[in-house]
């Protein structure tokens, strides 16, 4: 049984844990370790992960399945003043893969955009990630791309994705 619940600052240690295992095996093919090790601070870290919370308006969401928390998703409502919801992050842990808990969290999130009156959900992804046709299949389209300065000499090559709501 699949359980998504919304967390406050008592979940950043479900998060970091979650994020920290998915990483390397999402990114390791793609990514340097010196460039994960740095996105997983410069994101993850406590004072990250509170400041997503509580100033940037980011909401967190866990997935459980059978009583385990082992996936996690963010969003934004109106993001950039425009009526769509943002999906910041979405991570479920290598071994629970293949058990509709990241479908789950984006037909949460696509609900709380369309009660909300959001018109589109927007995500981004590394444009090498595996995950790209797991959003097409769940519908979403490439919209653009874009190369982000994350600082440290990293940047994020990223496709821009959107699902109509």
């Amino acid at each position: 049984m699949i359980n998504i619940y919304q967390t406050n600052e008592t979940g950043i240690p479900f998060i970091q844990h979650i994020a920290n295992n998915t990483w390397p095996d999402t990114f390791g093919n793609i990514l340097s370790t010196e460039q994960i090790s740095y996105m997983l601070f410069m994101m993850y870290d406590h004072q990250a992960l509170l400041k997503q919370m509580k100033e940037l308006g980011h909401v967190f969401l866990l997935a459980k399945f059978n009583n385990e928390t082992v996936g996690f998703a963010s969003y934004e409502l109106n993001y950039k003043g425009e009526p769509n919801i943002k999906l910041h992050k979405i991570y479920i842990l290598p071994e629970m893969h293949g058990k509709k808990i990241g479908q789950h969290l984006v037909n949460e999130v696509a609900g709380i955009g369309r009660a909300a009156g959001q018109t589109g959900l927007l995500l981004n992804v590394n444009r090498h990630n595996n995950a790209v046709g797991f959003y097409e299949r769940v519908g979403f389209s490439v919209i653009g791309e874009e190369d982000i300065d994350i600082g440290n000499g990293f940047f994020m090559n990223d496709v821009i994705m959107r699902m109509p709501l």
